[in-house]
């Protein structure tokens, strides 16, 4: 049986570990603001480049275009962006991306995969299991800017337009509720635009192969950030939710530490107490 010295050890580290998930928390509730605008306000515009993208693209059917990015070929050749944080303590936020990814991978066995790693924990999971990273950016999720998205969009659209690879997939959370993140996995080339009612009679200033031409490449920066930017609301939100789990598991922990302290102070003083006694009659 432990000594009540131990048990006063245990039960102040269990009330500094509580403090510490209990700051973790505020902090997290704090990031997880602002993180929720840049998500609130990247929303719209991402709706409408894909509406406008789908309306140019439909209006332009009649022409001949020979983008390579709306080239469709076999899926031999895939490339997997798995998003995920670089920090932990975030409950089961990276362990089900990451599961979904190799389970993605595992239901192509067929083809030949490639990662580009966003996030250290994508990063550590695939390079200890020997998988081929294509490339690996660390420090960009939390505070996700155009320009990042732009340097890790470039490289993947040049690929695909080279015919190196036939398909490209986004692996990440995505942002719902405080409370819920949704796993997405979204197909992002060859860009596949579908049009919803009817399509409004453009006149086009400049040819049609040359607005898809620039609309095209944005699209594809614009899904990555957004996967980063929702990656990013998602993990804070996850870690607020496993910081205040954690600190209501440190109190009942506390709670039993405390009935058991004062079971052992019980048992002590009783054993004194029978020590005294027996002595009292034995004189």
């Amino acid at each position: 049986m432990p000594s009540l010295i131990d048990i006063r050890r245990r039960i102040r580290s269990v009330k500094n570990t509580q403090q510490i998930t209990k700051a973790m928390k505020m902090v997290a509730a704090a990031k997880l603001r602002r993180a929720q605008d840049r998500v609130t306000a990247a929303r719209p515009y991402a709706k409408m480049l894909r509406d406008t993208l789908a309306n140019v693209t439909a209006a332009a059917r009649h022409t001949e275009i020979a983008n390579p990015l709306l080239a469709v070929r076999e899926e031999r050749r895939i490339a997997v962006v798995v998003v995920t944080s670089d920090r932990g303590l975030a409950g089961a936020f990276n362990s089900n991306v990451i599961k979904a990814a190799a389970q993605f991978i595992a239901e192509r066995a067929g083809a030949e995969i490639s990662i580009e790693a966003v996030g250290r924990k994508a990063r550590d999971y695939f390079a200890r299991r020997g998988a081929k990273l294509t490339g690996e950016h660390v420090g960009v999720v939390e505070k996700a800017k155009a320009a990042d998205a732009a340097r890790i969009a470039a490289p993947i659209a040049e690929r695909y337009a080279q015919g190196e690879i036939d398909a490209v997939y986004v692996v990440s959370n995505e942002f719902k509720s405080v409370i819920s993140q949704k796993l997405s996995i979204v197909k992002v080339l060859p860009v596949a635009i579908e049009t919803e009612g009817a399509v409004p009679d453009y006149i086009f200033e400049q040819p049609a192969e040359q607005l898809l031409a620039g609309l095209l490449p944005r699209y594809i920066e614009n899904a990555l950030l957004r996967a980063m930017l929702e990656s990013a609301a998602s993990e804070h939100a996850a870690r607020m939710t496993a910081m205040e789990a954690a600190s209501t598991n440190a109190i009942e922990v506390i709670d039993k530490l405390t009935l058991n302290m004062n079971r052992v102070r019980q048992a002590s003083i009783t054993k004194e107490i029978i020590e005294v006694v027996s002595g009292a009659e034995a004189q």
